[in-house]
């Protein structure tokens, strides 16, 4: 099988989209997987790290807000859309794939729509309850929809082809051994954490994750891994000195990135983090509490319906 899988933006896109190319490669070990996304995306790290090809497509959302500056950032994407689309159309005719597939995030749309206008086999992963813009176009063009939930199949209003699949994770969430993972991290008797923002990070995740250290760091009791995301690298250990508080602390672990999250969920006693779709899918998984606080920044308030349904099954404390 020969596949192409557009995915983007953030962990939330990227992560199902390798899930499902190493499900197909456990399935049909011969088969040739290309990933396209931004060439300044984390993407291309996370696929290649996987073990997959990449190819960069430049793409950009539009901006809602009426200024120069919007309208100015809306040329460029409107541009860096058509230029998308030609080469998508050119990979897609090197390469002759099986499928295409769209995992989410602005450069799914010029490569799924372009497989489609070429009359090739295409589909679309949506992730969240509240399925985004890019998803909603696409699902009147694609073969089949993969969606997490019937509320998200509703919303999509295309039962001829949607099936619901509940959301891709990578191996390892369900069976992961709590004492080995400890010892890897270092965990040793200390009651471990795990706080994250996503990808990008969440200057309110961040704030709240420096407070927790201020609070326990010199106790020696509780282990804590902060992943910052991608805006948060300074801002975090700059809280951290303003609280009195050393970023070098041995009881706590700085990342920008978790990368191991299978090991972490599962030695951790508490997760504090946003409510993205496949974070609590990972969550869920492992078993493990948590403690989620929706982003207010997202499409329909999507995350907040993500954390409810964990909530409301008495899985986790929604703030």
């Amino acid at each position: 099988m020969k596949a192409i899988i557009a995915a983007g933006g953030t962990g939330g896109h990227i992560n199902p989209a390798i899930a499902i190319a190493d499900e197909i490669m456990k399935n049909e070990p011969d088969s040739e997987i290309i990933f396209v996304g931004r060439e300044d995306g984390m993407e291309k790290n996370a696929a290649e790290k996987a073990g997959y090809r990449f190819h960069h497509i430049e793409i950009h959302g539009f901006y809602r807000g009426k200024s120069l500056n919007d309208f100015i950032q809306n040329i460029r994407a409107v541009y860096c859309s058509a230029s998308g689309l030609r080469k998508a159309r050119k990979l897609i005719r090197e390469f002759d794939p099986d499928l295409v597939l769209g995992c989410g995030g602005y450069v799914s749309g010029p490569v799924v729509l372009a497989a489609e206008l070429m009359g090739r086999n295409t589909a679309i992963q949506e992730q969240n309850s509240f399925p985004g813009v890019t998803t909603r176009l696409l699902a009147r063009k694609v073969d089949r929809i993969f969606a997490p939930s019937k509320e998200a199949a509703e919303r999509l209003a295309r039962p001829d082809k949607t099936v619901i699949t509940g959301n891709p994770i990578r191996d390892g969430f369900d069976s992961a051994d709590r004492e080995a993972a400890r010892e890897r991290l270092g965990v040793g008797d200390r009651i471990c954490v795990i706080s994250f923002g996503g990808s990008l990070g969440a200057s309110a995740i961040n704030k709240i994750a420096s407070s927790l250290a201020a609070k326990h760091h010199a106790t020696g009791k509780i282990f804590q891994i902060h992943a910052t995301g991608r805006y948060g690298t300074e801002l975090f250990p700059k809280l951290l000195k303003e609280k009195g508080v050393d970023p070098e602390d041995p009881n706590i672990e700085i990342r920008e990135y978790i990368d191991n999250m299978q090991d972490c969920l599962a030695a951790a006693d508490l997760v504090i983090s946003r409510a993205g779709a496949i974070s609590i899918s990972e969550i869920t998984a492992s078993g493990t509490a948590s403690v989620l606080i929706p982003s207010p920044n997202v499409a329909e308030n999507h995350q907040y319906y993500n954390a409810k349904a964990v909530a409301d099954a008495d899985a986790a404390l929604l703030i």
